[in-house]
C-alpha cells in the first residue's frame, strides 16, 4: 500500500514534473535539492512509475556513494510503497545484495554500478541512472557519470541520467551534461541560529588520522552545553569513526540516547537514527555520511567539529590514506542546514568566527587529491588508458597518473602502452584496489585462496586499534572476534574467496602466510630493520614502530598501514607483518637491482658493487677498480655539494680569485665568472688534468687552486697578459713602498700610511676604478678612509693632522701635504737622511 501521504510530504513533488519534462527532451539533467527534500526516495521511485501516477514503468538504478546511504535510500524507498526491500525496490553493495528479477528501482554504491558497466557498458535494461550526491565530488560518482556520458554518445542515447545534487552549484555539472537544464526544489528551510564555541586553550591541528583529544573534549563539552541550552535532538558531526567513539566515552551519564553513525554502524542502530525520537532525547555522533545522504529527523541542534577527512597521497613515498582537514565552508553550510530542516535551530561552530573566513570554500575533488591507481586502472578496462577522452569536471593530475601507471605495470595490470591486460581486467572486477587485487591473485597461488583472501580482508578495511599493531595477530583476532568489524570481515573473506581458486601449496604458518600478502600488496613498503625499532622501507622512507610493539625487534617487516605526521622524516607504523628476507626478496624482486656504484658519499667518493631492495642494501663489497669516468663524476658531485673548499686554497690563489672577480664585475667578458656557481658548473674545465687523476677526497685537496684558475684567463685573445696592469696585486706609493690591494670587497682597498701619500694629488685606480684609501696613522691604526685623495687634502687632512701631530710628534706633519716629501720615517730619521 503506497503511504501517498508521506510522498505528498516530499517538497520534491513539485519540481518532478519538470524533471520528467527534461529528461524527455535532452535526456539529461541536473536536480539541485536541499537535503530531507525527497531527492533520493521520491524522485527514483517518480521516474520508475512506481507512484502510482499513471507513468510507464521504467527501471531506474540510483548510485549512492556509501553503502549506508545506499541500505537506507532502498528501506526508505520501499516502506513508501509499503513493501519489503528486494522487491520493487532493492539494494546492492559490495558483499550484500537484496534485490529480484521484480526490481524496478536498485540503489547501488557507485563502486558497484563501475564494476557493473565493465561488464555490460550498455546498461541494455537500464532505462535511467541517477548519480547521487554528486556534489561530494567523490572519485568513483565522477567516473561513473564519465562512462555513463561516453555511453550515451556510443550505445543507449536513450539512456536517461540525472545528476543529483544537494547543493545549488550545479553550472560545472550542467555543462559537463551537454549544457543540461538544471531543475531545482526548494526545501523547507527554517532559520538556523550560529554560535561560536571556539576552545578555550590552545589545540593542535589535526595531521594524519590524529585529532588534538583537547579538541574531543571541547566538542563534548560543547554537546553538554547544547543540551543544556536547546531542546530537541543535537546531531554531531565528527571526522571518523575513533573520534566518535572517544567522544560518546566522554557523554557517559547525559540524560540523553548517544548513538553512533558512520558507514560501519550495524543497520539496527541505523534504522533506530532514521526512525526519529521515540521517547528521550537522542545525541547523534555521526561522520560526514549524515550531512546529505542520510535525513535524521528529530535534530534541532547541530554541533560541528569542524573537521573531515579526505583522501591524500603522497606519491614520492608511496603513503597513501585519508587524513584529517578542516572542513570547508560549503561543508559547514550543509552540515548546519540539518538543524532547520523540520524547524528553526542552532548550530554550534567549534571554532571562532574570524577563523571561518579563512577556510576553504570547498572541499577538495577527490581526483585532485586521492590515489589515482584504481581510477587509472578502470580508464585503461574503460579502453582511455590516460582518461584524456573521459568527460570529467575535474582533469586527473599528471603526477598522480604517472604514479598509478608505474604500481599497473609493476602488478601487471597494463601494458607498456597502458593498455589493460587480461591480468588486469580480472583485477578491476575484483572490488578491489589494485595493489590489494595483485596480493589476493599472487598470494592464493602461495598460501591458498583462503589464507590469502583472510590477509587481503584485513588489508581492505584497518582493523580497530584494539586488534594492535601486528598483521598476523589481527588476523587471529579477527577469526575468533564477535564485533562488527570480525563480521564485516569475514563476509569479504566469504566475497574474496569465490573469486580466486583454492591452489595446493607448500607448509606455511598464518604469520608467513599473511606477511607475504602484505609484501605482495606494498612491496616498496616492505622494510628491514635499521635498530631501536626504526626500519628503512624500499622505497627510502624511514618508518618507526611504537614503543613496547612487538615489531621492534623483526629483522624484517612488510608495512600495510604507516602515516608521516606532519615534519616528521619517518613514517609511523600501524600495521605491519613480520615477515624474513627470503619473503621480501621475492615480493619485492621487481626493485631488486644489482651493479656498480660510484657516488660521493658521506664526505668522499664511494665505490662498491651492491645488490639493493629500492634503498634497502642487501649486500656490499668494495670496487677496486672503479670506471675513471664514474670517479671522476663523483668527484665533480661532491664538489657541488661541499663546495670548492676542497680543494686547496693558499692565500695566493685567493687573492687572485678576488683579483678575477673585480675584473669581471668592472670589465666584464672575456674575464671569467669566479662565483662559486659558476666555478662549480666549470669544475670539469678548469680543474684538469688533475681531477681525471683524482680518486678520493684527499686528491681534491692536493690541487691548487690558484693554478687551476689561471686557466681560466683569457689567453686566447691576449688579455690575461694585462691582469697585473688592470688588477695589479701591489701599487708603488710615492714613498716608494709597494702596497698590497685588497680586491676582496665592493671596491678595491688601499690600505697605506698617510705620510706616505704625501704629494699624490689623485686617488690611484685600477682598471678604471678609484681604489677606497684607508689612511693609517704611523701606527698602522685606521685614521681615515677616502675615495677621492684630492678632497680629503682640501677638506679633511687638516683635522685629522691636528688630532695626530700631537699624538705622533716625531713623525712630519706638514700643512701642505700636496707639496711634501712622502716617508715611511719619522723626522729624526729623515734629518739623517
Amino acid at each position: 500500500m503506497i503511504r501517498a501521504d508521506a510522498l505528498e510530504q516530499l517538497p520534491v513533488r513539485t519540481a518532478v514534473p519538470a524533471l520528467e519534462e527534461a529528461l524527455d527532451d535532452r535526456g539529461v539533467a541536473v536536480l539541485c535539492a536541499p537535503p530531507g527534500t525527497g531527492k533520493t526516495t521520491l524522485v527514483p521511485l517518480a521516474l520508475a512509475g512506481l507512484t502510482g501516477d499513471g507513468r510507464p514503468v521504467r527501471r531506474v538504478v540510483v548510485a549512492e556513494p556509501r553503502r549506508i546511504a545506499a541500505r537506507a535510500a532502498a528501506r526508505r524507498m520501499a516502506w513508501l510503497l509499503g513493501e519489503r526491500v528486494g522487491g520493487r525496490v532493492g539494494f546492492t553493495v559490495r558483499g550484500e545484495r537484496a534485490a529480484g528479477p521484480g526490481t524496478v528501482v536498485e540503489v547501488v554504491t557507485t563502486g558497484v554500478l563501475l564494476q557493473r558497466l565493465q561488464r555490460d557498458q550498455e546498461l541494455a535494461e537500464v532505462d535511467a541512472v541517477i548519480v547521487d550526491e554528486c556534489h561530494e565530488r567523490h572519485l568513483d560518482a565522477d567516473t561513473v557519470a564519465a562512462f555513463l556520458l561516453d555511453v550515451r554518445e556510443t550505445l543507449r542515447p536513450e539512456l536517461r541520467l540525472v545528476a543529483a545534487s544537494a547543493t545549488t552549484d550545479a553550472t560545472g555539472w550542467s555543462r559537463l551534461l551537454g549544457d543540461a537544464p538544471v531543475v531545482e526544489a526548494r526545501g523547507v528551510s527554517h532559520p538556523v541560529e550560529v554560535v561560536w564555541a571556539p576552545p578555550a586553550g590552545p589545540v593542535r591541528p589535526p595531521h594524519g588520522m590524529r585529532v588534538d583529544p583537547a579538541l574531543l573534549a571541547h566538542v563534548a563539552a560543547t554537546v553538554r552545553r547544547a543540551l543544556a541550552e536547546r531542546d530537541g535532538d543535537v546531531l554531531c558531526f565528527l571526522p571518523g569513526v575513533g573520534e566518535i567513539g572517544r567522544v560518546a566515552g566522554r557523554l557517559a551519564g547525559v540524560d540523553a540516547e548517544v548513538l553512533q553513525v558512520h558507514g560501519r554502524a550495524p543497520s539496527a542502530v541505523q534504522d533506530t537514527v532514521l526512525a526519529g525520537p521515540a521517547g528521550d532525547r537522542r545525541v547523534i555522533l555521526a561522520t560526514s555520511v549524515a550531512e546529505s545522504s542520510l535525513t535524521v529527523p528529530g535534530v534541532r541542534v547541530v554541533v560541528d567539529s569542524g573537521l573531515a577527512r579526505e583522501p591524500r597521497t603522497d606519491h614520492a613515498r608511496g603513503l597513501s590514506a585519508l587524513t584529517t582537514v578542516r572542513a570547508s565552508r560549503a561543508t559547514g553550510t550543509q552540515r548546519a542546514g540539518r538543524a532547520g530542516r523540520e524547524a528553526p535551530g542552532v548550530v554550534y561552530r567549534c571554532w571562532d568566527r574570524a577563523e571561518d573566513g579563512r577556510l576553504a570554500r570547498y572541499p577538495s575533488p577527490e581526483i585532485a587529491v586521492a590515489d589515482l591507481t584504481a581510477f587509472a586502472l578502470q580508464a585503461a578496462c574503460w579502453g582511455d588508458p590516460d582518461a584524456s577522452g573521459l568527460a570529467l569536471l575535474d582533469p586527473p593530475p599528471a603526477g598522480a597518473m604517472g604514479a598509478a601507471r608505474e604500481v599497473l605495470t609493476a602488478v601487471g595490470a597494463v601494458d607498456a602502452q597502458g593498455r589493460a591486460t587480461d591480468r588486469g581486467v580480472r583485477m578491476s572486477r575484483l572490488g578491489l584496489h589494485p595493489r590489494l587485487a595483485r596480493a589476493l591473485l599472487d598470494g592464493a597461488a602461495e598460501v591458498g585462496g583462503r589464507r590469502a583472501a583472510e590477509a587481503v580482508a584485513l588489508l581492505s578495511e584497518e582493523p580497530p586499534r584494539e586488534y594492535g599493531d601486528d598483521l598476523a595477530a589481527a588476523l587471529r583476532s579477527a577469526r575468533r572476534g564477535g564485533d562488527g568489524y570480525a563480521a564485516r570481515w569475514r563476509q569479504e573473506v566469504r566475497r574474496l574467496s569465490a573469486s580466486v581458486a583454492e591452489a595446493a601449496t607448500g607448509p606455511r604458518t598464518d604469520d608467513a602466510a599473511v606477511g607475504l600478502v602484505a609484501a605482495l600488496a606494498f612491496p616498496e613498503r616492505v622494510a628491514r630493520a635499521r635498530g631501536g625499532g626504526a626500519f628503512l622501507m624500499v622505497s627510502g622512507t624511514g618508518a618507526e614502530t611504537r614503543e613496547g610493539s612487538g615489531l621492534r625487534s623483526a629483522p624484517w617487516l612488510a608495512v600495510a598501514v604507516a602515516d608521516r605526521p606532519v615534519h616528521a622524516a619517518s613514517a609511523r607504523v600501524r600495521l605491519a607483518a613480520v615477515i624474513d628476507e627470503d619473503t621480501a626478496r621475492a615480493a619485492a624482486g621487481r626493485l631488486r637491482v644489482c651493479g656498480e656504484e660510484v657516488r660521493w658519499a658521506d664526505g668522499d667518493v664511494v665505490a662498491r658493487r651492491a645488490e639493493r631492495l629500492g634503498a634497502v642494501e642487501l649486500a656490499v663489497r668494495p670496487l677496486r677498480e672503479p670506471d675513471p669516468a664514474a670517479v671522476r663524476a663523483a668527484l665533480l658531485e661532491g664538489l657541488r655539494r661541499e663546495g670548492l673548499g676542497l680543494l686547496r686554497w693558499t692565500p695566493e690563489a685567493g687573492r687572485l680569485r678576488e683579483r678575477l672577480a673585480f675584473l669581471r664585475r668592472a670589465v666584464g667578458a672575456p674575464w671569467p665568472d669566479v662565483s662559486e656557481e659558476a666555478l662549480s658548473e666549470r669544475a670539469g674545465e678548469w680543474l684538469e688534468p688533475e681531477l681525471s687523476r683524482a680518486r678520493r677526497r684527499s686528491d681534491l685537496a692536493r690541487i691548487d687552486a690558484g693554478q687551476a684558475l689561471r686557466r681560466l684567463l683569457p689567453w686566447a685573445t691576449g688579455e690575461a697578459a694585462r691582469l697585473d696592469e688592470l688588477a695589479p696585486e701591489r701599487i708603488e706609493v710615492p714613498s716608494g713602498s709597494r702596497i698590497r690591494v685588497e680586491y676582496g670587497g665592493a671596491q678595491p682597498v688601499l690600505a697605506v700610511k698617510l705620510q706616505e701619500l704625501f704629494g699624490l694629488a689623485r686617488t690611484p685606480s685600477v682598471a678604471g676604478v678609484p681604489v677606497l684609501v684607508h689612511l693609517l696613522s704611523p701606527a698602522g691604526r685606521p685614521a681615515a678612509v677616502t675615495a677621492d685623495l684630492a678632497s680629503f687634502w682640501r677638506d679633511g687632512y687638516r683635522a685629522v693632522r691636528a688630532e695626530l701631530r700631537g699624538r705622533y710628534p716625531r713623525h712630519p706633519w706638514p700643512e701642505d701635504p700636496t707639496t711634501a716629501v712622502a716617508t715611511r720615517f719619522t723626522n729624526a730619521r729623515l734629518g739623517r737622511e
